[in-house]
């Protein structure tokens, strides 16, 4: 079958494929997955106009692509989660990111990694340290894995389709997509940056509402007697208790009460 040659920025790529193949898939998309420069993107989509011209099969290059990817990161998270976090813990006060911003940084990573790890697939730069950055933050494994097997999937699957539909056609496809990606990643920087300043404001006003509420003994008011112990409001005032005789009917008088005395018609007394 006489070579096809490929288009425009996918044409030194050639050799590669036509040497070896599915290998320089999977190699490629592996090693770039945990941090390695390597065209992994690029080779995907010159393989996929190769299978659009029958010189490979695309599901092939579609399922090693998604084990290669998923692997990949893998390796990556568990450089970030067994090499990465001890470096940042023993030497990130000397760029700034303190043991506080590192925690502060896995409290992010726990509410939105997933999301994070998805979009990433498809950004230049995140692409690569996606596992990496997971790891360091210790995403629990499990989610992880769950985000980037989904992400990896996508992302094959994007690319997968358009290269084989778009033959020719797809340096002008890639060139506009990159374009748009850059106004993604600054996008996502300035929602980050939006979400730490709300933070620290909320923060600060949560410090601001503990120290502005009154303080009983400055403001001299008078603490609740029953607080603190005291005897019952009847005993506090100073009058006799009620007691009653064991065993004395409902109604009796108290012991130690005057007596009821009633004035007769007389004048006497009772």
């Amino acid at each position: 079958m006489s070579a096809t040659p490929l288009p425009g920025f996918l044409a030194s790529l050639a050799p590669l494929l036509d040497n070896y193949g599915y290998l320089a898939v999977g190699g490629l998309i592996l090693v770039e997955d945990f941090g390695v420069p390597a065209p992994g993107e690029s080779i995907l989509i010159a393989a996929s106009v190769y299978s659009g011209a029958g010189r490979l099969n695309i599901v092939a290059v579609g399922v090693i692509a998604v084990l290669a990817a998923i692997v990949g990161d893998n390796i990556g998270y568990a450089i970030g989660r067994y090499g990465g976090h001890a470096l940042v813990l023993r030497y990130g006060k000397y760029v700034l990111l303190t043991k506080e911003r590192l925690d502060k940084a896995e409290r992010f990573f726990g509410r939105y990694g997933g999301q994070i790890v998805v979009v990433a697939r498809f950004i230049e730069g995140l692409r690569q340290l996606n596992g990496i950055i997971a790891g360091i933050a210790e995403m629990p494994w499990p989610r992880f894995l769950v985000f980037n097997t989904i992400g990896a999937a996508l992302w094959v699957g994007v690319w997968s389709t358009v290269g084989y539909l778009a033959g020719n056609n797809i340096t002008s496809i890639y060139s506009t997509v990159t374009r748009y990606s850059l106004y993604v990643l600054i996008a996502l920087a300035v929602l980050a940056a939006a979400l730490i300043i709300r933070a620290v404001v909320r923060r600060r006003r949560r410090t601001r509402g503990r120290g502005e509420q009154p303080d009983a003994r400055a403001t001299g008011s008078q603490p609740d007697a029953r607080a603190t112990g005291s005897p019952p409001d009847a005993r506090a005032t100073g009058s006799p208790p009620d007691v009653r005789a064991p065993g004395s009917p409902p109604g009796a008088r108290p012991t130690g009460s005057p007596p009821d005395v009633r004035t007769t018609k007389d004048g006497d007394h009772a």
